[in-house]
């Protein structure tokens, strides 16, 4: 406002009805302007309304950036737990707050990342939930989960993007699948759906994962599954040994049981599948949080990030690999081998050039525009530089369930960041 305004003598107003009044119609009132010399009488001149800006939502299917969402490029924070026993201490450290600070000043290494790309994740799976029922084929199932995290992360190649490819694994088959072209698989009304999706900014990759059903026969699994997820995020902290946590995932996984046509069956722990630590561009890190008790006694460390996901199972609690492969991700070690096959060499450029480390399926190369490449695939796998992952599944007639969250180990707390009001 023009500082003159305050001098003079306001307006009659005219009587508007309350309605019309609200906050934010004040700022667009009209405002007076001394247009005149001194000593004369001077003349009021009304500046024009200025339109209030509407803020910004998202539309249904998500398509609407996070930048636009978020102007100020500050993104959510999750759900904040304190450490237990010894370090709870860091909750109040100065020092550890200073370090917190300056991380948030760090671009590369800044919390604001790993946020935004939460906060994609929580938007699309949200939308998810809602759109998902049995009669969809689960190829469109993933290219709409797909294509609601690209727009929302607003994917930029390695800058951001999708962090892996969207797992969408039906009942006894408990992770890495995703349909290639040509799945005509239709969703099943009484099918057990697992729906792992990963988003990543600047090499931060959140990973979180939920199960669906469609009746209430396995309701028991998900509450047990969940439960056991909750008690390893709970669990988990600095110095935390992974053998130790796998003790209490376990714990709380097999207090459950699920009834089925009038028998009690237990929920076991997939024994070989585990959560693990998330390194920048690369989705398992080398930690590993097994789900049945172990004598690991490697440490948690300030700073890490860990994807804390359990896997329960009415079967025998153990999977095998089985089934046509569709997960690929070139390794942080591959070796520098003399490729024969031009058609190798040409597509490992756009595997370096597209997703680096991160894991990608055969629907991202068509989608690029790649065809024919099987063969030159295979061949990088043969040679040791690219990694094939084959759907990991239990004993068939058994159902499965996952939940998975990113968790941070900040200096002063733990912060669940993929955290939301779903589960």
């Amino acid at each position: 406002m023009v500082v003159d305004v305050k001098a003079l003598q306001p307006e009659k107003q005219q009587d508007v009805p309350p309605e019309q009044h609200d906050s934010d119609e004040e700022d667009a009132e009209e405002e007076a302007v001394v247009d005149g010399q001194a000593g004369g009488e001077g003349k009021k001149k009304k500046k024009k309304k200025k339109p209030k800006k509407k803020k910004v939502t998202q539309t249904d299917p998500p398509r609407i950036g996070l930048s636009k969402l978020f102007p100020d490029g500050n993104f959510p924070e999750g759900e904040l737990q304190d450490y237990k026993d010894d370090n709870l201490w860091r909750t109040t450290s100065e020092e550890k707050r200073y370090i917190e600070r300056e991380i948030m000043n760090d671009p590369e290494e800044t919390y604001n990342n790993i946020r935004r790309a939460a906060e994609v994740h929580r938007q699309v799976r949200q939308y998810a939930q809602r759109f998902i029922k049995p009669g969809m084929k689960m190829f469109d199932i993933a290219e709409q989960i797909e294509e609601g995290s690209r727009a929302l992360v607003e994917a930029d190649g390695l800058e951001s993007g999708i962090g892996f490819p969207t797992g969408v694994s039906l009942n006894h088959c408990a992770a890495h699948y995703t349909p290639n072209a040509g799945d005509t698989k239709i969703l099943q009304q009484g099918d057990v759906l697992k729906v792992d999706i990963g988003v990543q900014v600047k090499g931060r990759i959140c990973d979180s994962a939920f199960t669906m059903t469609f009746d209430h026969t396995y309701d028991k699994l998900l509450e047990a599954v969940k439960a056991a997820t909750n008690t390893g995020i709970r669990e988990a902290g600095i110095d935390v040994r992974l053998g130790e946590l796998a003790g209490y995932i376990q714990e709380t996984m097999e207090s459950y049981e699920v009834e089925i046509d009038g028998k009690l069956i237990p929920v076991k722990p997939i024994e070989n599948l585990s959560g693990h630590d998330i390194h920048r561009y690369k989705i398992h890190g080398g930690k590993s949080i097994m789900l049945v008790k172990n004598d690991d006694p490697t440490k948690m460390e300030e700073g890490e990030y860990f994807a804390v996901e359990t896997f329960g199972s009415t079967g025998r609690g153990r999977v095998v690999e089985e089934g046509e492969v569709s997960h690929y991700a070139k390794r942080q070690d591959a070796p520098r081998v003399q490729l024969r096959l031009q058609t190798a060499k040409s597509l490992l450029k756009t595997i370096d050039k597209n997703f680096g480390t991160i894991p990608f399926c055969r629907r991202y190369l068509d989608r690029l525009g790649e065809s024919r490449y099987l063969l030159a695939l295979n061949n990088l796998v043969q040679q040791g530089i690219v990694e094939s992952y084959p759907p990991l599944c239990d004993v068939r007639g058994s159902m499965t369930a996952q939940f998975e969250h990113t968790i941070l180990l900040r200096p002063t707390r733990k912060e669940v960041v993929s955290r939301g009001d779903d589960y």
